[in-house]
């Protein structure tokens, strides 16, 4: 465990896990894009400040993706990193929620880039909050009941994160799905990920783990040759380019000054190994690598908007 408090596993060889992943693929997949009140997501950041990187409309809210990055051939599977929101909310709370489409985004962008939901090995969920295990549910139907899609996958979720899925606190207890965790523990395909690796994913993906916007937060890297150049899903410690700035939190975050310190870990951690940031909630850029000056403000270059077929 690094001093910032985001795990950091040591270095992993490389071998043959990671030799199978040669003809591995990276996609950045679309899933249902949201409106979200700007002050919400900017935290302490003045409007003065925020609405220069992102106007707001009317409502005061900013535009947000809710990007999944998908994994083709790793290790022999393909692997879903994420769900974003989805579309099972009705239409009173898509509305409040700011949920831009009706349709399963998700399942469209899949389709582009050659496979169904039924085609996905593996799952791997940050954590169940609605923006991020929402696709996981097919899209509302009135009177229908909640129903998982993913029907052949295994679904990842970190040990530390589902206690506090299943026993909520107040102050975010709005931010899980009702019913979400049951249909997950009754599939018969769940793992609770504990440490740098899962059984499913072996060495092939390690992750990080953050507590400042929920506790057991994880973090994965797709790992590269001898443990650089790899991409790592930033979720909700880094949701965007502009979170990079380490002031720069979320209303929604339960530990600020927590957080910002474990961003500061993670980010020299990435620098460190050259491995690339994936963002899910940016809206104009999915991918992009970090940097730092010499006054140690972090910043982003290369910025990809979309990618397909990309190899590490």
């Amino acid at each position: 465990m690094d001093p910032a408090g985001v795990g950091v596993p040591s270095i992993i060889p490389w071998g043959r896990a990671m030799a199978t992943q040669r003809d591995m693929k990276l996609y950045s997949i679309e899933g249902n894009t949201q409106k979200l009140d700007g002050g919400a997501m900017f935290g302490n950041a003045p409007k003065a400040m925020w609405s220069k990187w992102l106007p707001a409309d009317d409502q005061n809210r900013i535009p947000l993706a809710c990007r999944c990055l998908l994994a083709t051939d790793l290790d022999g599977r393909n692997v879903l990193f994420e769900t974003g929101i989805g579309a099972f909310f009705e239409p009173k709370l898509r509305e409040r929620y700011g949920v831009v489409e009706e349709r399963h985004v998700l399942l469209d962008s899949l389709k582009a880039a050659g496979m169904g939901h039924e085609d996905i090995d593996v799952v791997v969920l940050s954590h169940l909050h609605f923006d991020h295990a929402g696709g996981l549910l097919e899209p509302w139907e009135d009177g229908a009941p909640l129903r998982l899609l993913f029907p052949n996958a295994t679904y990842l979720v970190g040990a530390v994160h589902w206690g506090r899925a299943t026993h909520p606190h107040p102050r975010d207890r709005a931010s899980f799905i009702p019913g979400v965790a049951e249909l997950l523990e009754r599939s018969g395909r769940l793992e609770k990920v504990e440490g740098g690796h899962s059984r499913t994913l072996g060495k092939a993906v390690r992750f990080h783990y953050s507590q400042g916007h929920t506790p057991g937060l994880m973090l994965s890297e797709v790992v590269g040759p001898h443990g650089k150049g790899g991409v790592v899903y930033c979720a909700d410690l880094i949701p965007g380019t502009q979170w990079v700035h380490l002031p720069v939190t979320m209303g929604y975050d339960r530990a600020p000054e927590m957080l910002v310190d474990e961003k500061r870990g993670f980010l020299d951690d990435m620098l460190a190994r050259g491995v690339r940031l994936f963002f899910t909630h940016d809206h104009a850029v999915a991918m992009a690598s970090p940097w730092c000056d010499e006054r140690g403000r972090y910043g982003v270059v290369d910025e990809q908007a979309h990618f397909a077929g990309t190899s590490l």
